[in-house]
């Protein structure tokens, strides 16, 4: 121990008579216990500040809000990005409470050995003036989801691990949970629930403690979380289990808070709502409720609202500070308004006006919703909303998963589902296969570089054929350009030289490439896809 460090430990222990050395690796969570003096009968009430300031060891300072966790326990949950010594200091309310207020303490942050990108490169940000999300040293994230609601609610230790071990064995990064009762799921497997109360509530730290587990064996395993807070469907069955929307705003705004004080010092990127209603009646509700939550910057992660199907937001909330990036609901239908809300809607019409932000499909068609939804609809819906705006990233997901069926069970407050496959089944669609194979596929690019480029069409054959439409994508210079044919046709591309491409196929079923072979009138290049399915055009000039 060197003596810099060891006077800083004797200061704070004649200070605050807490004596820890404890160590953390860096980017990974550092925890630690609070014994309060007191016991309350209902602490979110009661304790209205419990905030903890942490100083790094280039004395950077970074306050974040500490939870209750039963009893006189209380904690702090932080990710420390700083080789060193850092130190801590908290703030409560209730100043008497010598537990709580003024508790002071140091930990050490060591380096991370972890070859997992999450826990080397580190956390997810977002840098100013672009359209993808980042880890912290620079390295662009393409977001690949998939969507495990009732994950966290319903799945074993065993189930767990090995859904999360195949997500990331077929190259998926991010699962997106739900971390209350929902209409979805109206307890958790023990028959526990997060809150019980609306116009006053409480809260029940026991619901939590599987949350806590599978949120931070995901991190351990390298995958990203995104927990929605608060699920907010205000239509159809069972909106009384729909906490963003029934809760008083005051109720809302303390589970949220509560909730994010809890999983902040893990790898999450907040969805603040679920499905919800965020614009008219209800829009200044959700900007209060994530002006509350958010705006103090009391948090770690990034923030974003799912809105529910075919709605859009992104220039509602663009103004405000707390908003991260912009996450739409394309729903799960291959029908003519669907495809062309994509392809045609507020996305392709409006990203370049809007403050640059990452623009994200999180929850397009589920393979096997409906009994319709086919590993083809979950292709096309993708790649046609990766290609709408500049690439960021997209969501799977499965009629199976989401609500984590096991063999004979059925969803809860929703359409039946028996006769749908069960989550361990579903795993091994072809469409959940390939959306992986986008993940690498993509990645082989400098993907972050590319934006749409439907300009370079001579024609656009969804203009008369909605689920023929081509996507087109290019980097600045048009070096390299990818266009997405959904069914066989020819692709006309205009004011491209032959001889300075080279081009071949990316067959999205199989995850193979074959050549291509390319026809020029004038300035006028033809390309057919031959094959009777969907392909990735790749065009890449050729170095001189």
């Amino acid at each position: 121990m060197n003596l810099k460090v060891f006077c800083l430990g004797i200061a704070f222990l004649f200070a605050s008579h807490i004596f820890s050395f404890a160590q953390t690796k860096k980017y990974d969570r550092f925890e630690y216990s609070f014994s309060s003096s007191k016991e309350y009968e209902n602490p979110i009430y009661e304790v209205g500040v419990f905030d903890i300031t942490f100083t790094s060891p280039s004395e950077r300072v970074k306050t974040v809000r500490g939870f209750w966790d039963g009893g006189t326990t209380w904690k702090v949950r932080f990710m420390p990005d700083e080789i060193g010594t850092w130190t801590f200091q908290t703030t409560s309310s209730d100043k008497e409470n010598n537990g709580l207020h003024e508790v002071k303490g140091t930990f050490e942050c060591i380096e991370n050995e972890s070859e997992l990108d999450l826990l080397k490169k580190g956390n997810i940000v977002h840098n100013k003036g672009t359209y993808h999300l980042s880890h912290a040293d620079g390295t662009p994230y393409f977001w690949t989801a998939c969507t495990a609601w009732n994950g966290a609610l319903r799945s074993t230790d065993e189930e767990w691990t090995y859904y999360l071990n195949h997500r990331k064995e077929h190259h998926y990064n991010t699962i997106q949970l739900v971390t209350t009762q929902w209409r979805g799921g109206s307890a958790n497997a023990e028959g526990e629930l997060a809150f019980t109360g609306s116009g006053k509530i409480s809260i029940n730290p026991k619901f939590f403690e599987r949350i806590d587990q599978k949120i931070e064996e995901a991190n351990q395993k390298g995958l990203l979380v995104s927990p929605v807070i608060l699920w907010a469907l205000p239509f159809g069955q069972a909106t009384e289990l729909s906490p963003g929307y029934y809760l008083p705003i005051r109720e809302a705004v303390l589970l949220a808070k509560y909730i994010v004080a809890r999983y902040q010092g893990n790898h999450v990127l907040w969805t603040l709502g679920g499905d919800g209603k965020y614009y008219g009646d209800l829009e200044d509700r959700w900007k209060s409720i994530g002006s509350q939550v958010f705006g103090e910057r009391k948090h770690q992660g990034l923030v974003t609202l799912h809105p529910h199907g075919l709605s859009w937001i992104g220039d509602i909330y663009e103004d405000q500070d707390w908003y991260d990036l912009i996450t739409y609901q394309s729903s799960h239908s291959n029908s003519e308004n669907t495809v062309n809300w994509i392809n045609k809607g507020p996305i392709v019409n409006q990203w370049y006006n809007l403050r640059p932000m990452p623009l994200i499909n999180t929850e397009p068609n589920y393979e096997e919703i409906f009994f319709k939804i086919t590993a083809k609809d979950v292709r096309n819906a993708s790649y046609w909303s990766v290609f709408a705006a500049p690439p960021s990233g997209i969501t799977y997901g499965a009629n199976g998963i989401w609500p984590w069926l096991r063999e004979g069970e059925d969803i809860e407050n929703h359409e039946s589902a028996i006769g749908t496959h069960s989550w361990k089944e579903s795993l091994d669609f072809e469409g959940s296969k390939q959306i992986g194979y986008l993940n690498e596929f993509i990645n082989q690019f400098d993907w972050w570089t590319f934006k749409p480029a439907n300009d370079l069409l001579v024609e656009q054959p969804g203009d008369d054929k909605f689920d023929e439409f081509i996507a087109v994508v290019a980097n600045e210079d048009h070096s390299k350009i990818m266009v997405y044919s959904p069914v066989k046709q020819v692709i006309k591309l205009y004011n491209l030289n032959k001889d300075l491409y080279q081009i071949r196929w990316f067959n999205p079923i199989t995850n193979t490439y074959s050549d291509g072979t390319l026809n020029a009138e004038g300035s006028t290049l033809e390309i057919e896809n031959n094959m009777d399915h969907d392909m990735v055009l790749i065009l890449e000039k050729i170095k001189q």
